[in-house]
């Protein structure tokens, strides 16, 4: 192996004990939900949004759960701002996960995978149709967000496009994640049940378009 690939894999194991030992720590000691994120930006006043946004935009490099911290978003700062702020945070991440995957993926692999491989498919996807590619995994809730982001990073589709089509397919999303969590913060069940209803709709309508994408990933 040559001596560039030795220094990516002794970085990639770094990040990996810090990352788990992250994990173990939040699993075991902190256990933080929404409410405790919430609670916890909002001790530090105003620069609680700059604060989320930093988190947000680090968070792939902890492995932490979007979906959480977006909760977390509306919960602390309403539907509006908390939309606002979630989406600038997680164009952040989407770019931090690209950039690492770009970074150490391609100087891993080197090439492709064979073309028989669904990976192989997936990157030429990427790049024939990247714009509809990202747009669609980031519509529909199947595919987990950092792994479309660390997949698109191994592929040649232009930063551009990648992150033009990952902010207009997170905005369903996001306001789903978002209402739901500040509705949370009211107490009411009428704003909770119209939350839900918001909430099941921006995961079912984007399932609608599950069975034409793969048709196009067949072809």
């Amino acid at each position: 192996m040559e001596r560039s690939r030795w220094k990516t894999v002794i970085l990639l194991l770094i990040w990996l004990m810090i990352a788990g030992g992250f994990i173990y720590w939040n699993q075991t000691v902190w256990q933080a939900g929404p409410d405790d994120i919430r609670n916890w930006l909002l001790s530090v006043g105003l620069w609680a949004p700059a604060l989320y946004i930093v988190i947000y935009t680090l968070r792939p490099l902890l492995l932490f759960p979007a979906s959480i911290l977006s909760l977390a978003g509306g919960f602390a700062f309403g539907p509006l701002w908390g939309m606002i702020w979630t989406i600038v945070g997680a164009t952040g991440s989407a770019t931090v996960a690209f950039a690492v995957s770009r970074w150490f993926g391609r100087s891993l692999t080197g090439t492709y995978a064979t073309e028989q491989s669904r990976w192989y498919r997936l990157q030429k996807g990427f790049e024939q149709r990247g714009f509809t590619y990202v747009l669609l995994m980031r519509l529909i809730p199947l595919f987990p967000y950092d792994l479309v982001s660390y997949a698109a990073g191994l592929s040649r589709i232009p930063l551009r496009t990648y992150l033009v089509a990952t902010v207009i397919g997170i905005v369903p999303g996001t306001f789903a994640f978002n209402f739901l969590g500040a509705s949370f913060a009211t107490g009411d069940w009428r704003s909770i049940a119209i939350a839900a209803v918001v909430f099941i709709a921006a995961i079912l309508v984007p399932l609608l378009l599950k069975n034409r994408f793969e048709k196009g990933e067949r072809q």
